[in-house]
């Protein structure tokens, strides 16, 4: 019978024989449970056999890979006390030395009879040549390596070409246990059952399933893997596509929206209003989100803009549109700070517009902005609760919190929700079945890359905010290493304030807890006052702060009451004082990319010249290449391009999306042509079955990744 990939993921590994309590408990370290996880630990890369290095050829000065059998091991403490383990090997021509230093576990890793792949270069010590700490790949012991050379038991081909399985020393899980159990694996699934159609496999030139497995785990050549590693890459984004391909039919399909009035002269009335000319990609975009909210299907799309980008006036045209129409909107943001920020540029935004009212002596009303958060009062939220359900509220803004608790509009017509990365496919599912199906719209300014953007929100349709605003002047970004340097940016931010403007300093990040880092920003304030910033007013911002202070200082701010804010990352996004021209970020390399650039964006609001120190002493590749990108670009596209090679897709969304974590053998932007290959095939399959009645294991498979988010779209 042929295997299903559910069936191998419900067979705990411990069937496999060979694998006993001790190893079943040590291979569970490595979140290595069930057979399916077993075959899905790929190799990180081969050793072909045939292009080993003999010893006898090898050349002193050169590296080279030598695959030998140890003879020898002993280990010992040099005069100041280091540790040696010295290893001799023998492969067939000739021994070799093998010396490690401070790496004393090497004698548990090479008892005699191991057979290794020692890759390193060559010296000579003593007249005679060794290796000195090179990488090590163990194979096994010799007397079990039958395994790797076609024996019957396992049935494994022959090993020429030896898979390197990623193993844990602390675990004590070595490559070879692993290729030993997963030769076994193979054997015992035989046959893998098949539910990605035939004609795609044609059509993509793809092996089929059963050639894919053995061909990643036991290949008799580079083709082989190679052709297997992109018929499974092909199946990890598959099962994504089809999860949100078929969310985005489910929503068009089963949603009945508003069908709003898109050309009303509430919206001409605001546009006429603006103290500046929309820029074209803000035409460009509401043309698109209007376009949707005239149909009848609701609007469920991403806003994507750079910081500065004029997301804002886009954002509230799209309310306007609804109230003109005699419904409500929401616009929820992921914190308190950022909601009142939205309240307070909004309701300058709106001031002197109207909407018709009955009940007025005049026959119309103002537009009413309200905001609602955990500061409320009770009084003034029961009486905001009651206009709003008589519906005398035009435009109602808070927190997430506004989606879990009892509120009713009287007609909610428009939702729009800022940072759409805090606010994932389970929270906007809460958005249906509400009883109103409103047209969503969801903004970010953090810029997702292409290829994640049909990954991540391939249920949204998107458009793009890429032209900044005129006048806007790209903010000067320095990259400062030590004291001198740390001494330039203080000096500056002092000139600044001395010409009347104001700035940042964002604390370095501490990882462990959010006290600890309140902690930390307190220090830093009181230093910085006795210090580099003796004589200014200075204030401290972070997050566990009660509300009421935190609106305090930034109330204070806002007016220009303090010269310089000490803050943590809660002013990391929608804080919005044109004042501001400096940000002085310490321990910059600390940082992501993209929270590198929304820090940045918070100063230069102002149209004038504006500056972004990046103080640090980055250690790591990744540290100086987020850093340099930092210094060569104000692009938040081209950035977060950037940062998905710097650190992938997995560390870039992190939680955010179900389903990412699981990309084993996936990665962006290399794999850019599958992620399009895949959305064409999703589309493909569900043409000819929407709900996958006729492919059920396939359903599966999408559910066992995504798990209750895509759930009910297969249950047929």
């Amino acid at each position: 019978m042929a295997r299903s990939l559910r069936f191998l993921a419900r067979q705990n590994i411990n069937v496999l024989r060979g694998c006993g309590a001790k190893l079943e408990a040590r291979l569970a370290e490595m979140d290595l449970r069930t057979v399916l996880d077993l075959l899905e630990h790929y190799p990180r890369r081969y050793v072909d056999r045939r292009k080993r290095a003999a010893i006898t050829e090898l050349t002193v000065g050169e590296e080279a890979t030598v695959i030998a059998e140890v003879k020898s091991v002993s280990a010992r403490r040099t005069r100041n006390r280091r540790a040696l383990v010295e290893v001799t090997v023998f492969d067939g021509t000739s021994y070799l030395k093998v010396t490690f230093f401070n790496q004393a576990w090497r004698e548990r890793q090479l008892p005699p009879g191991t057979e290794a792949a020692f890759f390193g270069k060559l010296d000579m010590y003593k007249g005679r040549p060794q290796m000195t700490n090179p990488a090590v790949d163990v194979f096994g012991p010799v007397s079990e390596l039958g395994a790797l050379g076609g024996d019957a038991r396992t049935g494994a081909k022959t090993g020429v070409i030896v898979p390197i399985y990623p193993q844990s020393g602390k675990a004590q899980v070595d490559t070879w246990q692993i290729q030993r159990l997963v030769a076994e694996a193979l054997e015992r699934a035989g046959e893998f059952s098949d539910p990605v159609p035939e004609v795609l496999l044609d059509r993509h030139d793809l092996v089929d399933r059963t050639a894919a497995y053995r061909g990643i785990h036991a290949p008799e050549s580079d083709d082989e893997w190679r052709a297997a590693t992109r018929r499974l890459v092909f199946d990890e984004f598959l099962r994504m596509q089809l999860g949100l391909v078929a969310r985005k039919r489910a929503l068009e399909r089963d949603s009945l929206g508003i069908q709003h009035v898109v050309d009303g002269s509430l919206v001409s009335a605001f546009h006429a209003a603006l103290p500046f000319d929309l820029t074209g990609a803000q035409r460009s975009a509401l043309d698109e989100i209007l376009r949707d909210m005239a149909a009848p299907a609701p609007t469920h799309r991403l806003l994507q803009g750079d910081v500065g980008s004029g997301k804002t006036v886009v954002a509230v045209t799209a309310l306007l549109v609804g109230v003109q129409g005699g419904h409500q909107g929401a616009l929820m943001a992921p914190t308190a700070v950022l909601a009142e920020q939205h309240h307070l540029t909004i309701s300058r935004m709106l001031d002197g517009l109207v909407v018709p009212s009955d009940g007025t002596l005049m026959g119309d009303r103002p537009v009413r902005v309200e905001l609602l958060t955990n500061r409320t009062t009770a009084a003034h939220r029961r009486q905001l609760e009651a206009d709003l359900a008589a519906g005398l509220v035009d435009i109602l803004i808070g927190t997430h919190a506004l989606l879990y608790g009892e509120l009713k509009f009287a007609s909610r017509g428009v939702v729009v929700i800022d940072e759409q990365h805090r606010f994932g496919v389970e929270q906007r599912a809460l958005l249906r079945g509400r009883g109103d199906e409103p047209d969503v719209l969801v903004m970010t300014a953090t810029p997702i890359p292409r290829t994640a953007a049909m990954l991540v929100y391939g249920d949204l349709d998107k458009s793009e905010l890429r032209e900044m605003p005129p006048g806007r002047i790209p903010i000067r970004t320095e990259l400062l290493v030590g004291e001198a340097g740390r001494s330039l940016a203080y000096d500056r931010l002092r000139e600044q304030v001395a010409a009347e403007h104001q700035g940042y300093v964002v604390c370095p990040l501490v990882e462990g807890s959010d006290k600890l880092e309140a902690k930390a920003a307190t220090e830093e304030f009181e230093r910085l006052s006795r210090v580099e910033l003796t004589g200014l007013r200075v204030g401290l911002l972070h997050g566990q702060m009660a509300a009421r202070d935190k609106e305090a200082i930034m109330n204070d701010f806002r007016a220009g009451g303090v010269d310089v804010l000490v803050a943590t990352t809660v002013i990391e996004v929608g804080v919005d004082v044109p004042n501001a021209t400096v940000m002085v970020i310490e321990d910059a390399d600390r940082f992501g990319l993209a929270q590198l650039h929304q820090l940045r964006g918070r100063v230069g609001r102002g149209g004038g010249d504006a500056w972004c120190f990046l103080v640090a002493n980055p250690v790591t590749p990744d540290a100086e290449a987020r850093m340099q990108a930092m210094v060569e670009s104000t692009d938040g596209f081209l950035l977060a391009e950037r940062d998905l090679e710097i650190r992938g897709a997995g560390e870039v969304f992190g939680d955010r999306q179900s389903g990412f974590s699981d990309l084993k053998l996936g990665r962006l932007p290399r794999d850019e042509a599958v992620v399009v290959e895949t959305r064409d095939a999703a589309a493909h399959i569900l043409d000819e079955d929407p709900d996958l009645s006729g492919r059920r294991e396939l359903a599966e498979e999408v559910e066992d990744l995504l798990g209750d988010a895509v759930e009910f779209l297969f249950k047929s």
